[in-house]
C-alpha cells in the first residue's frame, strides 16, 4: 500500500486535522502544557532557539561517538538498537498519550510510516554507515549543506521561499562552518577528497531534509505519542536490514565503553534531541530551524578543545562568530509568504 502524497497546507492556513495555523510559512504553536510539570518546563518548551541549540549539541556529541563506535557495532545494528532502546525509555511516559491518540495513529498510520522512514530509520542507518568510511572533517562538511536541502524541499513541496535575510544568514553561517573545518586554510578544501561514506551521508541529509520539511503535516498528536510512534516504527523498519547485516558475519563487539555509548545514544541524541528538535521546528518552521544545524561543527570543535586537548586558534573564533551571526540574521529575517498553488 502506498502512503500517498503528503498533503499541502490548505489555502485557508489550516493543515489536515490541525488547529488554526500561524502566519504563512510558520508552524502552529499549541497551547503550553497545563500540568504542574508542564508549567515548570513551559519556559523551555516554548523557547525554540534554546531547544534547537540543545539539539545541535547532543547531535554533535553523537557524531563524535558514532565515529568512535565504527568497527565495534555495525551501522544498521547500532541504529536499530538505538531506536528500540529509545522507544523503551519513552514508552512509560508516552503511554497515556498513545492511548488517547490511538484513533489518530490508525488514521494516519502510513503518514507516520513515511515520517519514521525519513526521520528515523533511513537517515540514521545511512549516517552511521557513512561514518564507517569517512573522516570527521568530511562528515561535518557534508552535514553543513543540510539547511540548503531543507530550503529546497520546502520550496518544492510547499512553495516556501527563503527571504533575502534567511538566505544571507544561511550562507554566512555556512561560511563559518567552512572556516572551522578548513582551519582557515583554503588548501584543506582544495585537497579534500570525498568518498563513498560522504555520499551516504549526503543521501541521508537529503532524506532528513524531507523529514524536516514535512513535519508541518505530521498528525495532530501529542509530542510524546508522536515521537514514540515514529521511534517504534523506525526501529521495526530497521530489523530486516539488521538481521541481514548480522547474518553476513559483520562483527559485533560489546564492552563497557560500547554499552555506555549506546546508553547515551538512546537518551541524548534520540529521545531528548528529537523532542527538542520536533518542538523547535513546530514553533518556528523548518527554514528558520535549519541554520541551527550549523552549530554542530561549532560544538564539535569546542568539545575537542575542552576534552581532547585541541588548542583554540583564530579560525575557531572567526568561525564561531560567523555561525552565530548567520543564525541571528536567519532567525530575525521575516519569512516570505508562500506562493499559492496554481489556480488558488
Amino acid at each position: 500500500m502506498s502512503p500517498g502524497p503528503m498533503p499541502r497546507p490548505a489555502p485557508s492556513g489550516r493543515t489536515a486535522d490541525s488547529a488554526p495555523a500561524s502566519p504563512p510559512g510558520e508552524a502552529h504553536q499549541p497551547d503550553a502544557p497545563r500540568s504542574p510539570t508542564g508549567r515548570l518546563l513551559a519556559p523551555l518548551v516554548n523557547a525554540p532557539y534554546a531547544l534547537l541549540t540543545l539539539t545541535s549539541l547532543l547531535w554533535a556529541i553523537n557524531i563524535v561517538l558514532g565515529r568512535f563506535m565504527a568497527g565495534s557495532v555495525p551501522p544498521i545494528t547500532i541504529a536499530c538498537l538505538r531506536w528500540f532502546g529509545a522507544t523503551l525509555i519513552i514508552l512509560p511516559f508516552a503511554w497515556a498519550e498513545l492511548k488517547r491518540d490511538a484513533p489518530l495513529i490508525r488514521r494516519h498510520f502510513w503518514r507516520l510510516v513515511v515520517l519514521a522512514a525519513c526521520g528515523i530509520s533511513c537517515y540514521n542507518a545511512m549516517s552511521y554507515y557513512g561514518l564507517q568510511y569517512t573522516q570527521a572533517i568530511n562528515g561535518l562538511l557534508v552535514q553543513s549543506v543540510g539547511p540548503l536541502l531543507v530550503a529546497l524541499w520546502s520550496l518544492f513541496l510547499f512553495r516556501d521561499r527563503l527571504s533575502g535575510g534567511q538566505a544571507t544568514g544561511i550562507l554566512v553561517s555556512l561560511a563559518g562552518v567552512i572556516v572551522i573545518i578548513s582551519k582557515g586554510d583554503p588548501d584543506t578544501l582544495l585537497h579534500l577528497r570525498l568518498n563513498a561514506g560522504d555520499v551516504w551521508i549526503l543521501i541521508a541529509l537529503v532524506i532528513y531534509g524531507f523529514y524536516m520539511a514535512i513535519l508541518r503535516v505530521r498528525p495532530p498528536m501529542g509530542q510524546l505519542s508522536f515521537l514514540a510512534s515514529i521511534m517504534l516504527i523506525g526501529a521495526v523498519q530497521l530489523v530486516p536490514a539488521a538481521i541481514i547485516e548480522q547474518a553476513s558475519g559483520v562483527p559485533l563487539h560489546f564492552d563497557r565503553f560500547t554499552l555506555l555509548v549506546l546508553a547515551y545514544i538512546c537518551t541524548g541524541p534520540s529521545l531528548i534531541a528529537y523532542l527538542a528538535f520536533n518542538r523547535g521546528v513546530q514553533l518556528v518552521g523548518a527554514n528558520r530551524a535549519a541554520p541551527f544545524l550549523h552549530l554542530m561543527p561549532v560544538f564539535g570543535s569546542a568539545l575537542a578543545i575542552l576534552f581532547l586537548g585541541e588548542r583554540f586558534a583564530w579560525f575557531h573564533g572567526a568561525g564561531y562568530v560567523l555561525v552565530l551571526v548567520g543564525i541571528v540574521i536567519a532567525t530575525r529575517a521575516r519569512p516570505v509568504p508562500p506562493v499559492p498553488p496554481d489556480g488558488a
